[in-house]
This record gives structure tokens, sequence and C-alpha cells, in this order.
């Protein structure tokens, strides 16, 4: 307690304190029996210490900076005091007031609100350290230093040698004047279109991307050239021609001929033949396969011998003299002159074959322009032919077609033939736009329990 009062009493002697509490406590000044307590520990040392005091002092002192902006002891006395002259006259206050017009006025105050939310502390706010700080203040100066000496040396650095070397920009061309919005003769706009209108700098809005890209001449075709809506042929009518309806006839007769060619073959393809059909006489022939080859092998056995001798007979070749060597030289060389005057007399027979030669280059362009021909008439009809889009090859829809002694005489004995969201979506698939698929087939994962009701085995 002697220390908390010796500071206390520090404090208040200080020259800068001023304490503006009128009901200070004396009585702490003042000694007390003395308690003896043991501030080894730091717990004990804040339960038994007394601040009081010193937070008294602090509080003043902030009390003093927020109403006054400092120290009263620091103060002048022109800030303190001020002289007082009495209330100014009536007149002179008249001559310096506004001159009302109409109903005299209040004057203006600021409301309660706007007087609560200002202010009133003299304290200057903390500076803030973050917003004096740079992100990367120390690249960016060693990269002004690195400039610095570049630009001492005389060397341009990389980018600014690009911009020196970036072709200028037309500056020839005047700017666009708006125009006014009641000139009947002003260019029509409209905002809700797809396409916007680019009047800037192409350079500006290149490097902005407000650019649009160019959009790729390939999306602007169509997958294929099929009709939406194909029109079914003119014996499809619930009251066709004769020969209309015999045409769609044949035309879904061929359609089943195929499908039967191709079912046939797959089933000869898939059918066994008798020859590959295991018997009793090619079981005994396979198991009695092995038992004949002793007598083979031992008539065999003479010519190996033979082989062997023949084989440790083979000689390593003599060496060449100098005599041979040089006749065969002398034969490469007459070969290559023989070579070389066939040639001369082939180019030489050439010239004489000039009128065939043509004839044979001009058929062979006439061949080339033919495949060229077709290359581009096959070209045209894949086009109109279904992709492979998926894993599943596009099956055509049947033919909607009525046999002779279904054709009804009026629209009310007609039946309906075919489903039309069906028609749709093989429409969809034929055009391209979708991939050829099936119906997802339902996999029950667990299996079915059938429970036997008691109500079931009373009737029972």
């Amino acid at each position: 307690m002697a220390a908390a009062r010796r500071l206390k009493r520090v404090a208040a002697s200080q020259p800068g304190f001023l304490n503006l509490k009128s009901t200070s406590d004396h009585a702490d000044l003042l000694g007390r029996g003395r308690r003896r307590v043991n501030k080894n520990k730091k717990k004990s040392w804040n339960k038994h210490s007394d601040v009081n005091d010193v937070e008294d002092f602090l509080e003043d002192v902030r009390h003093q900076e927020r109403t006054t902006g400092g120290l009263l002891s620091e103060k002048p006395d022109d800030s303190l005091f001020f002289l007082d002259l009495g209330q100014p006259k009536k007149a002179a206050q008249k001559e310096e007031e506004e001159p009302l017009v109409g109903k005299k006025r209040k004057a203006s105050r600021p409301l309660r609100i706007d007087l609560i939310l200002q202010h009133d502390s003299l304290v200057p706010p903390p500076k803030d350290v973050l917003a004096f700080q740079q992100p990367n203040a120390k690249k960016l100066r060693r990269i002004a230093q690195k400039a610095e000496q570049l630009a001492a040396k005389g060397v341009v650095p990389r980018r600014q040698r690009q911009l020196l070397n970036r072709r200028p920009v037309e500056r020839t061309a005047k700017r666009a004047v708006t125009e006014a919005n009641n000139n009947p003769d002003r260019e029509y706009y409209d905002i809700w279109g797809q396409e916007s209108k680019d009047t800037a700098d192409p350079w500006y809005l290149q490097q902005t991307g407000k650019k649009r890209v160019k959009r790729p001449e390939k999306l602007n075709e169509k997958p294929s050239v099929l009709p939406a809506v194909e029109v079914i042929a003119p014996g499809g009518s619930y009251n066709p021609d004769f020969f209309s309806h015999q045409a769609l006839l044949q035309e879904a007769h061929e359609v089943e001929v195929e499908k039967k060619k191709a079912e046939d073959k797959i089933e000869r393809q898939l059918a066994v033949n008798r020859e590959d059909i295991v018997t009793e006489e090619t079981i005994l022939r396979e198991q009695v396969e092995g038992l004949v080859e002793e007598e083979t092998e031992e008539a065999a056995a003479p010519n190996e011998e033979d082989d062997d001798v023949a084989v440790g007979a083979i000689t390593l070749s003599e060496k060449k003299t100098e005599r041979q060597r040089k006749k065969e030289r002398a034969e490469k060389v007459k070969d290559q002159r023989r070579q070389a005057n066939r040639q001369k007399n082939y180019q030489q027979q050439q010239l004489f074959q000039l009128r065939s030669i043509k004839a044979s280059i001009k058929q062979r362009d006439q061949r080339t322009k033919a495949r060229q021909t077709q290359r581009k008439a096959n070209q045209e009809a894949q086009k109109a032919q279904p992709r492979r889009l998926g894993k599943l090859k596009f099956q055509a829809q049947d033919l909607e077609v009525k046999l002779s002694d279904e054709l009804a005489s009026s629209l009310r004995q007609l039946k309906p033939e075919g489903s039309v969201l069906k028609d749709r979506f093989k429409s969809l698939q034929k055009r391209n736009l979708i991939e050829p698929r099936e119906r997802a087939k339902f996999k029950r994962r667990h299996k079915v329990k059938y429970q036997e009701k008691r109500a079931f085995r009373e009737i029972t």
C-alpha cells in the first residue's frame, strides 16, 4: 500500500497534471494500518496492489485530451480565458442580421440526432500505418533502381521498346458526331438487338476485352440439310391415287426385303457347318493320330545324318586376288555405263512419244476430275444422311403406310398411324441434333418378397 500511495503522490506532483475532480479522496493520502502481504507471485501482486489512483490519473488525462485537445497546464492563457465585453448593442445586432422575407423564421439549429452523431473528441484520430504501406515496395524500389542503371547506360527496356515499335493508330479519321434525337434521317439503332454498335477505338476494344470474338463460319452451318418436317409421299394420303399408293407400297416392300436380307445374312454367318459336327469317326481319328508316327521317324533318320554331313562340309571362301578385284571393278563400270546409255536412249525415244504422253496425261486429268466430281457428290449426299454421333447407329423409322384393304373412304373412318412424339424424336436424330439412344432399361435391384397376410390366410 505504501508503494501505491507513493505512486499516487508522484502522479499528482507531475507538472502536467491538473485534477478536475473536486471530490478527491484525501483520506487515501493519510497513513493507514500497514498490512503485510506476500507479493512474490504475479497472482498475489495483482490481487493486493492498488492501482486505482493511477487509473484515475490516466482517466483524467484522457478526459482533458478529449475535451480540450491536450493538458490544461500546457495550454496558453488565450485559449483558457476570454475578455467579457458585455452584450452587443441591439441596433448593431439588427444591422448584422439578414432581412426577413415573409413570416419570421426561427434560427436554424441542428437536429438532436445530428448532434449525437458528431465527433465530440478533440483527440486526433490515430495514424493509419497500413494506409501508407505499399505492397511489394522493396521489389518495386529494386526494379526502379535497375531501370535507372539501364537508363544511365543507354539501354531501353523491352516493354518500352515494344511500345515504341508499335504501329501508330490512324488519327486522320474524324470522330463521329452525335446526331440529334429529333433528326428524322438518323440511322436506326435497336438497343435490344443482338449485335452491339462498336464505335470505340479497335485497339482499345481489343486491349480491354470488349471486342467480340469473330464467330467461326463453321458454326453458321446447319448440321443437316434435311427439313425439320418431311412431307410424306402422295401415297400416304387418306384417299390417295392408285399409282401413288402402289409406289409407296413398293418402297415399303423394298425396305422390308432389305431387312430380310440382313437377317438371312446373319443367320448364314451363325449357321453351323455339318462337317464341323463331331462324329465317332473323327473322335477315333484324333485318338489314333499319334500312334503311326514311329515308322516315319525311323525312315527319316538316315536323311538327317546326310544333312549333318552336308552341313559339316561347308568350307570357308578363299581370299580374292588383285586380278579378280580389278576384273570386278571393270564389270561394275561397264554395268553403270550400260544403264546410263539405256536411260539416254529411253529419253530420246520419249521425244517421239509426245502425242501418246499428252493423251495419257489428258486421260489422267479426266479421271481426276471425275473422281473429284464423284467425291463432291458423295459429300453432298452425306449431308442428307445421319452421322454417327454415339455408340448406337441410327435406325430409320418404319414407313407409315396402309394396305389397299385398310384404306378409309372418309376422314371419320381413318385410323391414326404412328406417333407425333416419336416422329419428332426420330427427326432430331436424323438431322444430327441429338445422338441415337435407347430407352433406359429398368433393372430391379432387390428381389420382390411376397408375404401372406393373416386375413388372406383366414379365407383360405
